[in-house]
Protein backbone atom coordinates (compact mmCIF):
# COMPACT_ATOMS: atom_id res chain seq x y z
CA UNK A 1 0.00 0.00 0.00
CA UNK A 2 1.49 2.63 -1.05
CA UNK A 3 0.27 6.76 -0.74
CA UNK A 4 -0.54 8.35 -3.97
CA UNK A 5 0.15 12.42 -4.98
CA UNK A 6 -2.45 14.85 -4.65
CA UNK A 7 -4.31 15.55 -7.60
CA UNK A 8 -4.26 18.66 -9.45
CA UNK A 9 -7.03 20.61 -10.39
CA UNK A 10 -5.85 23.23 -13.16
CA UNK A 11 -5.19 24.04 -16.51
CA UNK A 12 -1.30 23.92 -17.07
CA UNK A 13 -0.10 26.70 -18.76
CA UNK A 14 2.29 27.42 -21.38
CA UNK A 15 6.00 27.09 -19.53
CA UNK A 16 4.47 24.17 -18.18
CA UNK A 17 3.23 22.29 -21.14
CA UNK A 18 6.80 23.02 -22.46
CA UNK A 19 8.41 21.11 -19.87
CA UNK A 20 6.28 18.19 -20.73
CA UNK A 21 7.44 17.81 -23.79
CA UNK A 22 10.79 18.50 -22.60
CA UNK A 23 10.45 15.92 -20.15
CA UNK A 24 8.89 13.65 -23.06
CA UNK A 25 12.00 13.70 -24.96
CA UNK A 26 13.96 12.05 -22.19
CA UNK A 27 11.36 9.61 -21.67
CA UNK A 28 9.76 11.24 -18.71
CA UNK A 29 6.67 12.23 -19.55
CA UNK A 30 3.56 13.83 -17.87
CA UNK A 31 4.21 11.68 -14.70
CA UNK A 32 8.03 13.92 -14.00
CA UNK A 33 5.53 16.88 -14.01
CA UNK A 34 2.77 15.61 -11.75
CA UNK A 35 5.34 14.49 -9.37
CA UNK A 36 6.92 17.55 -9.53
CA UNK A 37 4.11 19.02 -8.46
CA UNK A 38 2.88 16.92 -5.91
CA UNK A 39 6.09 17.48 -4.53
CA UNK A 40 6.44 21.12 -3.91
CA UNK A 41 2.53 21.06 -3.00
CA UNK A 42 3.30 20.26 0.89
CA UNK A 43 7.21 20.66 1.53
CA UNK A 44 8.86 19.66 4.63
CA UNK A 45 11.32 21.47 6.27
CA UNK A 46 14.77 20.97 4.46
CA UNK A 47 16.59 20.94 7.91
CA UNK A 48 18.89 18.40 8.28
CA UNK A 49 22.30 18.32 7.94
CA UNK A 50 22.82 14.83 8.65
CA UNK A 51 20.83 11.25 9.14
CA UNK A 52 21.38 9.02 11.38
CA UNK A 53 19.51 5.47 10.12
CA UNK A 54 18.89 2.98 12.44
CA UNK A 55 18.28 -0.66 10.54
CA UNK A 56 17.28 -3.52 12.67
CA UNK A 57 17.65 -6.39 10.45
CA UNK A 58 15.88 -8.84 10.16
CA UNK A 59 12.44 -7.15 11.03
CA UNK A 60 11.54 -5.92 14.27
CA UNK A 61 7.96 -7.12 15.79
CA UNK A 62 5.48 -4.54 15.68
CA UNK A 63 3.31 -6.18 18.31
CA UNK A 64 6.15 -6.27 21.13
CA UNK A 65 7.69 -3.25 21.07
CA UNK A 66 5.65 -0.06 19.67
CA UNK A 67 2.50 -1.22 18.35
CA UNK A 68 0.86 -2.66 21.07
CA UNK A 69 -2.32 -4.58 21.42
CA UNK A 70 -3.00 -5.48 24.57
CA UNK A 71 -6.52 -6.36 23.94
CA UNK A 72 -6.29 -8.69 21.28
CA UNK A 73 -6.11 -12.49 22.57
CA UNK A 74 -3.19 -14.25 23.72
CA UNK A 75 -1.75 -15.63 20.67
CA UNK A 76 -1.72 -12.32 19.32
CA UNK A 77 -0.81 -9.83 21.51
CA UNK A 78 2.23 -11.84 23.35
CA UNK A 79 3.76 -11.98 26.61
CA UNK A 80 4.86 -8.40 27.36
CA UNK A 81 3.19 -5.84 29.18
CA UNK A 82 2.70 -2.56 27.94
CA UNK A 83 3.69 0.61 29.88
CA UNK A 84 2.74 4.40 29.90
CA UNK A 85 5.25 6.60 27.91
CA UNK A 86 5.61 10.58 28.12
CA UNK A 87 2.97 10.74 25.32
CA UNK A 88 -0.65 10.78 27.24
CA UNK A 89 -2.60 7.75 26.14
CA UNK A 90 0.39 5.61 23.98
CA UNK A 91 1.93 2.82 25.79
CA UNK A 92 4.51 0.79 24.61
CA UNK A 93 6.60 -2.16 25.79
CA UNK A 94 7.95 -2.83 29.13
CA UNK A 95 11.21 -3.44 28.31
CA UNK A 96 11.85 -0.27 26.73
CA UNK A 97 10.91 2.01 29.40
CA UNK A 98 14.03 4.44 29.09
CA UNK A 99 12.13 5.07 25.52
CA UNK A 100 9.08 5.49 27.13
CA UNK A 101 10.30 8.60 29.15
CA UNK A 102 11.24 10.02 26.07
CA UNK A 103 8.37 9.64 23.33
CA UNK A 104 8.31 13.29 23.25
CA UNK A 105 11.62 13.62 21.45
CA UNK A 106 10.15 10.91 18.66
CA UNK A 107 7.28 10.47 16.60
CA UNK A 108 5.77 6.35 16.27
CA UNK A 109 4.70 5.94 12.54
CA UNK A 110 2.49 2.44 13.03
CA UNK A 111 1.09 2.05 9.24
CA UNK A 112 4.02 1.63 7.18
CA UNK A 113 3.12 -1.19 4.76
CA UNK A 114 4.39 -3.13 1.29
CA UNK A 115 3.50 -6.26 -0.42
CA UNK A 116 6.91 -8.25 0.36
CA UNK A 117 8.07 -10.72 3.06
CA UNK A 118 11.34 -11.54 1.34
CA UNK A 119 14.25 -10.10 3.47
CA UNK A 120 16.76 -9.11 0.89
CA UNK A 121 13.79 -7.29 -1.65
CA UNK A 122 12.51 -5.77 1.44
CA UNK A 123 15.81 -4.46 2.59
CA UNK A 124 16.35 -2.84 -0.56
CA UNK A 125 13.19 -0.90 -0.90
CA UNK A 126 13.83 0.09 3.20
CA UNK A 127 17.29 1.37 2.72
CA UNK A 128 16.86 3.14 -0.95
CA UNK A 129 13.25 3.95 -1.27
CA UNK A 130 12.69 2.27 -4.34
CA UNK A 131 11.93 -1.76 -5.33
CA UNK A 132 14.53 -3.88 -6.30
CA UNK A 133 14.79 -3.68 -10.00
CA UNK A 134 13.89 -7.36 -11.36
CA UNK A 135 13.33 -8.33 -7.70
CA UNK A 136 12.78 -12.16 -6.96
CA UNK A 137 13.22 -13.99 -3.40
CA UNK A 138 16.90 -13.54 -2.06
CA UNK A 139 17.87 -11.33 -5.12
CA UNK A 140 21.53 -10.63 -3.69
CA UNK A 141 23.22 -7.12 -4.47
CA UNK A 142 23.85 -5.81 -7.48
CA UNK A 143 25.06 -2.99 -9.47
CA UNK A 144 21.56 -2.78 -11.70
CA UNK A 145 20.35 -2.13 -7.81
CA UNK A 146 19.10 1.20 -6.47
CA UNK A 147 21.37 3.70 -4.57
CA UNK A 148 21.71 4.02 -1.12
CA UNK A 149 20.71 7.39 0.44
CA UNK A 150 23.82 8.18 1.20
CA UNK A 151 24.61 7.48 -2.51
CA UNK A 152 22.12 9.77 -4.47
CA UNK A 153 22.87 12.12 -1.92
CA UNK A 154 26.75 11.49 -2.92
CA UNK A 155 25.86 11.69 -6.50
CA UNK A 156 23.47 15.16 -6.52
CA UNK A 157 25.46 16.81 -3.98
CA UNK A 158 28.90 16.09 -4.60
CA UNK A 159 32.06 17.29 -1.50
CA UNK A 160 35.33 17.60 -2.81
CA UNK A 161 36.86 17.65 1.00
CA UNK A 162 37.49 13.96 0.48
CA UNK A 163 34.74 13.10 3.34
CA UNK A 164 32.79 10.35 2.94
CA UNK A 165 29.31 11.09 2.58
CA UNK A 166 28.02 8.07 3.84
CA UNK A 167 28.78 5.50 6.77
CA UNK A 168 27.57 2.45 7.01
CA UNK A 169 28.46 0.14 10.90
CA UNK A 170 29.40 -1.92 12.47
CA UNK A 171 28.93 -4.99 10.35
CA UNK A 172 27.91 -5.82 6.34
CA UNK A 173 24.39 -7.07 6.08
CA UNK A 174 25.87 -10.76 4.55
CA UNK A 175 25.11 -14.25 5.32
CA UNK A 176 26.90 -16.93 3.65
CA UNK A 177 26.80 -16.23 -0.56
CA UNK A 178 23.67 -13.83 0.10
CA UNK A 179 24.86 -10.13 0.36
CA UNK A 180 22.03 -7.88 1.52
CA UNK A 181 21.13 -5.00 -1.50
CA UNK A 182 20.62 -1.66 -0.19
CA UNK A 183 24.33 -0.97 1.02
CA UNK A 184 25.81 0.79 -1.67
CA UNK A 185 25.20 2.87 -4.91
CA UNK A 186 24.10 0.32 -6.89
CA UNK A 187 24.13 1.73 -10.59
CA UNK A 188 25.73 4.75 -9.58
CA UNK A 189 28.81 2.97 -9.57
CA UNK A 190 31.33 2.03 -6.81
CA UNK A 191 32.79 5.73 -6.74
CA UNK A 192 29.62 6.58 -4.49
CA UNK A 193 29.36 3.65 -1.83
CA UNK A 194 29.18 4.65 1.44
CA UNK A 195 32.17 3.54 3.14
CA UNK A 196 31.59 0.10 5.36
CA UNK A 197 32.90 -0.26 8.50
CA UNK A 198 33.03 -4.02 10.05
CA UNK A 199 34.28 -3.92 13.71
CA UNK A 200 32.39 -3.58 17.02
CA UNK A 201 33.04 -0.06 18.46
CA UNK A 202 32.71 -1.73 21.56
CA UNK A 203 35.72 -4.01 21.22
CA UNK A 204 39.12 -2.73 23.27
CA UNK A 205 40.94 -3.25 20.48
CA UNK A 206 38.50 -1.67 17.81
CA UNK A 207 40.18 -0.08 14.79
CA UNK A 208 39.37 0.28 11.14
CA UNK A 209 41.11 -1.41 9.00
CA UNK A 210 40.25 0.26 5.83
CA UNK A 211 41.56 3.15 7.29
CA UNK A 212 45.30 1.68 7.61
CA UNK A 213 47.37 2.20 4.20
CA UNK A 214 48.76 -0.94 2.19
CA UNK A 215 52.10 -1.94 3.46
CA UNK A 216 55.01 -0.16 2.32
CA UNK A 217 52.95 2.92 2.29
CA UNK A 218 54.06 5.95 4.53
CA UNK A 219 53.26 9.09 4.92
CA UNK A 220 56.68 10.78 5.26
CA UNK A 221 57.25 8.63 1.65
CA UNK A 222 54.07 10.31 0.11
CA UNK A 223 55.27 13.60 0.37
CA UNK A 224 51.86 15.69 -0.02
CA UNK A 225 47.67 15.24 -0.69
CA UNK A 226 48.26 15.54 -3.97
CA UNK A 227 51.12 12.44 -4.65
CA UNK A 228 48.80 10.73 -1.54
CA UNK A 229 45.99 11.12 -4.43
CA UNK A 230 48.07 9.79 -7.10
CA UNK A 231 48.84 6.76 -5.57
CA UNK A 232 45.73 5.78 -4.34
CA UNK A 233 44.04 6.89 -8.37
CA UNK A 234 46.82 3.78 -10.05
CA UNK A 235 45.17 1.42 -7.71
CA UNK A 236 41.58 2.73 -8.78
CA UNK A 237 40.67 0.10 -10.83
CA UNK A 238 41.35 -2.96 -8.65
CA UNK A 239 39.71 -1.79 -6.12
CA UNK A 240 36.77 -0.48 -7.86
CA UNK A 241 36.80 -4.32 -8.82
CA UNK A 242 36.96 -5.06 -5.35
CA UNK A 243 33.96 -2.91 -4.43
CA UNK A 244 31.70 -5.25 -7.35
CA UNK A 245 32.67 -8.28 -5.81
CA UNK A 246 33.12 -7.67 -2.35
CA UNK A 247 30.77 -4.80 -1.12
CA UNK A 248 33.86 -2.83 -0.48
CA UNK A 249 33.69 1.41 -0.01
CA UNK A 250 36.16 3.22 -2.02
CA UNK A 251 38.58 2.52 0.27
CA UNK A 252 41.13 4.63 -1.92
CA UNK A 253 39.34 7.81 -0.79
CA UNK A 254 39.23 6.50 3.08
CA UNK A 255 42.89 6.12 3.37
CA UNK A 256 43.28 9.67 1.81
CA UNK A 257 40.95 11.44 4.27
CA UNK A 258 42.19 9.73 7.06
CA UNK A 259 45.78 11.56 6.73
CA UNK A 260 44.09 14.54 5.43
CA UNK A 261 41.57 14.85 8.31
CA UNK A 262 42.88 13.78 12.14
CA UNK A 263 39.10 15.10 13.16
CA UNK A 264 37.77 12.05 10.76
CA UNK A 265 40.50 9.72 12.61
CA UNK A 266 39.74 10.67 16.00
CA UNK A 267 35.83 10.00 15.61
CA UNK A 268 36.82 6.32 15.32
CA UNK A 269 38.99 6.95 18.55
CA UNK A 270 36.44 5.46 20.94
CA UNK A 271 38.80 5.72 23.95
CA UNK A 272 38.52 9.22 23.45
CA UNK A 273 35.04 9.47 25.28
CA UNK A 274 34.44 9.54 28.62
CA UNK A 275 33.65 6.55 30.84
CA UNK A 276 30.92 8.13 31.92
CA UNK A 277 29.46 8.98 28.07
CA UNK A 278 30.44 5.21 27.13
CA UNK A 279 28.80 3.75 30.60
CA UNK A 280 25.53 5.81 29.47
CA UNK A 281 25.35 3.96 25.48
CA UNK A 282 25.84 0.99 26.95
CA UNK A 283 28.91 -1.09 26.87
CA UNK A 284 27.64 -3.45 23.53
CA UNK A 285 27.97 -3.33 20.06
CA UNK A 286 24.91 -1.55 19.86
CA UNK A 287 25.10 1.08 22.50
CA UNK A 288 28.96 1.79 21.17
CA UNK A 289 27.62 2.02 17.33
CA UNK A 290 25.23 4.29 18.36
CA UNK A 291 27.42 6.44 20.31
CA UNK A 292 30.27 6.13 16.72
CA UNK A 293 27.01 7.50 14.91
CA UNK A 294 27.03 10.57 16.49
CA UNK A 295 30.87 11.21 16.64
CA UNK A 296 30.74 10.84 12.90
CA UNK A 297 28.23 13.55 11.92
CA UNK A 298 29.86 15.92 14.09
CA UNK A 299 32.85 15.51 12.01
CA UNK A 300 30.35 16.30 9.24
CA UNK A 301 29.58 13.07 7.68
CA UNK A 302 25.63 13.36 6.60
CA UNK A 303 24.29 9.99 6.51
CA UNK A 304 24.90 7.26 9.17
CA UNK A 305 23.28 3.59 8.96
CA UNK A 306 23.72 1.89 12.48
CA UNK A 307 23.00 -1.88 11.18
CA UNK A 308 21.72 -3.63 14.75
CA UNK A 309 22.94 -6.65 14.65
CA UNK A 310 24.10 -8.95 11.49
CA UNK A 311 22.20 -9.97 8.85
CA UNK A 312 18.66 -11.00 10.61
CA UNK A 313 19.31 -10.24 13.85
CA UNK A 314 15.47 -9.30 14.47
CA UNK A 315 14.05 -12.02 12.46
CA UNK A 316 13.01 -14.44 15.32
CA UNK A 317 10.72 -16.96 14.41
CA UNK A 318 11.11 -18.64 17.67
CA UNK A 319 11.86 -17.81 20.91
CA UNK A 320 10.89 -14.21 20.45
CA UNK A 321 10.31 -13.34 23.80
CA UNK A 322 13.06 -14.20 25.29
CA UNK A 323 15.74 -13.03 22.45
CA UNK A 324 13.49 -9.94 22.97
CA UNK A 325 13.87 -9.53 26.77
CA UNK A 326 17.02 -10.81 27.08
CA UNK A 327 18.84 -9.56 24.00
CA UNK A 328 17.77 -7.25 21.64
CA UNK A 329 15.85 -4.61 23.63
CA UNK A 330 17.95 -3.56 26.74
CA UNK A 331 20.66 -2.60 24.71
CA UNK A 332 18.49 -0.73 22.13
CA UNK A 333 16.73 0.93 24.84
CA UNK A 334 19.48 2.31 26.33
CA UNK A 335 21.40 3.20 23.35
CA UNK A 336 18.86 5.45 21.65
CA UNK A 337 17.80 6.93 24.79
CA UNK A 338 21.40 8.27 25.35
CA UNK A 339 21.62 9.36 21.82
CA UNK A 340 18.43 11.33 21.73
CA UNK A 341 19.61 12.71 24.90
CA UNK A 342 22.73 13.90 23.37
CA UNK A 343 21.33 14.89 20.06
CA UNK A 344 19.12 17.62 22.15
CA UNK A 345 21.90 18.23 24.85
CA UNK A 346 24.24 19.36 22.17
CA UNK A 347 22.03 21.16 19.77
CA UNK A 348 22.27 18.65 17.15
CA UNK A 349 18.65 17.14 17.16
CA UNK A 350 17.52 20.05 15.32
CA UNK A 351 19.94 19.31 12.49
CA UNK A 352 19.82 15.48 12.46
CA UNK A 353 17.18 13.21 11.03
CA UNK A 354 16.97 10.69 13.18
CA UNK A 355 14.96 6.76 11.56
CA UNK A 356 14.84 3.88 13.23
CA UNK A 357 12.99 0.57 11.35
CA UNK A 358 12.92 -2.98 9.86
CA UNK A 359 12.41 -4.41 6.31
CA UNK A 360 8.69 -5.19 7.29
CA UNK A 361 7.06 -6.42 10.32
CA UNK A 362 5.56 -9.24 12.06
CA UNK A 363 2.76 -11.63 11.75
CA UNK A 364 0.08 -11.03 14.46
CA UNK A 365 -0.42 -14.75 15.38
CA UNK A 366 2.53 -16.24 17.58
CA UNK A 367 4.06 -19.49 15.78
CA UNK A 368 4.06 -22.88 17.46
CA UNK A 369 7.66 -21.85 18.03
CA UNK A 370 7.03 -18.98 20.14
CA UNK A 371 7.59 -16.81 17.63
CA UNK A 372 6.55 -14.92 15.01
CA UNK A 373 7.43 -14.97 10.86
CA UNK A 374 7.37 -11.92 8.01
CA UNK A 375 4.83 -9.25 7.71
CA UNK A 376 5.07 -7.12 5.15
CA UNK A 377 1.29 -5.38 5.12
CA UNK A 378 1.97 -3.83 8.54
CA UNK A 379 4.91 -2.38 10.28
CA UNK A 380 6.42 0.77 12.17
CA UNK A 381 9.07 3.49 11.61
CA UNK A 382 10.49 6.08 14.66
CA UNK A 383 11.09 9.26 13.31
CA UNK A 384 13.00 12.25 15.35
CA UNK A 385 14.69 15.48 15.05
CA UNK A 386 15.21 18.07 11.72
CA UNK A 387 11.26 19.25 12.55
CA UNK A 388 9.75 16.19 13.55
CA UNK A 389 6.91 17.11 16.00
CA UNK A 390 7.70 14.41 19.00
CA UNK A 391 5.53 13.06 20.95
CA UNK A 392 3.02 11.99 18.14
CA UNK A 393 1.78 8.43 16.89
CA UNK A 394 0.82 8.81 13.35
CA UNK A 395 -1.68 5.79 12.25
CA UNK A 396 -3.40 2.84 13.17
CA UNK A 397 -3.53 -0.64 12.33
CA UNK A 398 -6.47 -3.03 12.70
CA UNK A 399 -7.22 -4.64 15.95
CA UNK A 400 -4.71 -7.65 15.46
CA UNK A 401 -1.74 -5.10 13.76
CA UNK A 402 -2.37 -6.76 10.30
CA UNK A 403 -3.41 -3.98 8.17
CA UNK A 404 -3.18 -0.38 8.69
CA UNK A 405 -6.71 0.91 8.88
CA UNK A 406 -5.87 4.32 8.42
CA UNK A 407 -3.19 5.81 6.03
CA UNK A 408 -0.76 3.38 4.90
CA UNK A 409 2.71 4.84 3.49
CA UNK A 410 5.32 3.02 1.80
CA UNK A 411 9.11 2.81 2.26
CA UNK A 412 9.23 4.94 -1.10
CA UNK A 413 7.33 7.67 1.13
CA UNK A 414 10.00 6.71 4.19
CA UNK A 415 12.68 7.68 0.81
CA UNK A 416 11.20 11.01 0.65
CA UNK A 417 11.27 11.83 3.46
CA UNK A 418 15.05 11.43 3.84
CA UNK A 419 15.74 13.08 1.12
CA UNK A 420 13.63 16.35 1.56
CA UNK A 421 15.38 16.63 4.89
CA UNK A 422 17.96 16.87 3.14
CA UNK A 423 17.23 19.09 0.80
CA UNK A 424 17.09 16.89 -2.23
CA UNK A 425 14.40 16.32 -4.60
CA UNK A 426 13.59 13.06 -4.38
CA UNK A 427 12.34 13.30 -7.76
CA UNK A 428 15.57 14.33 -9.20
CA UNK A 429 16.50 12.81 -12.57
CA UNK A 430 19.20 10.09 -12.85
CA UNK A 431 20.65 7.62 -14.91
CA UNK A 432 21.45 3.74 -14.61
CA UNK A 433 23.42 1.80 -15.85
CA UNK A 434 21.85 1.39 -19.63
CA UNK A 435 22.04 5.60 -19.07
CA UNK A 436 18.29 6.13 -19.09
CA UNK A 437 16.71 8.48 -17.07
CA UNK A 438 14.89 7.34 -13.75
CA UNK A 439 13.68 9.68 -11.05
CA UNK A 440 15.41 8.33 -8.29
CA UNK A 441 12.40 8.43 -5.85
CA UNK A 442 8.59 8.20 -6.70
CA UNK A 443 7.30 8.55 -3.31
CA UNK A 444 6.03 11.39 -1.42
CA UNK A 445 7.18 12.71 2.26
CA UNK A 446 5.48 11.84 4.91
CA UNK A 447 3.85 15.21 5.99
CA UNK A 448 2.02 14.81 9.38
CA UNK A 449 5.67 14.11 11.08
CA UNK A 450 6.52 17.93 10.63
CA UNK A 451 2.54 19.35 10.48
CA UNK A 452 1.50 16.87 13.18
CA UNK A 453 -1.57 16.93 11.96
CA UNK A 454 -1.64 12.74 12.15
CA UNK A 455 -3.79 10.68 8.96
Amino acid sequence: MTSQPCEYHRQFNRREMLQIGGSSALGLGLTSVLGQQAGAAAPIPAKAKSVIIIHQTGACSHHDTFDMKPEAPKEIRGEFEPIDTATPGYQICEHLPNLAQRTDKFAILRTLSHNDNNHLMSTHHILTGTKQPGGFFDKIASRDDWPAYSAGLAFLKPRHDGLPTGVNLPTYLMQGPLLWPGQHAGFLGPKYDPWQIKGDPNSKDFRVDSLTLSEGISVSRLKNRQALLGELNQQRATLDRMAETKGLGNDQQLAFSLLTSSKLAQAFQMQRESDEVRDRYGRHMTGQSLLLAKRLIKTGIPVVQVNVGGAQTWDNHGNLFNTLKDRLLPPLDQGLAALLDDLENEGLLDETLVYMGGEFGRTPKINDKAGRDHWGPCFFGLFAGAGIQGGQVIGTSDAEGAYPVTKAYAPDDVGATIYESLGIDPYSVVRDRLNRPVHLNAGSAITPLFTGESV
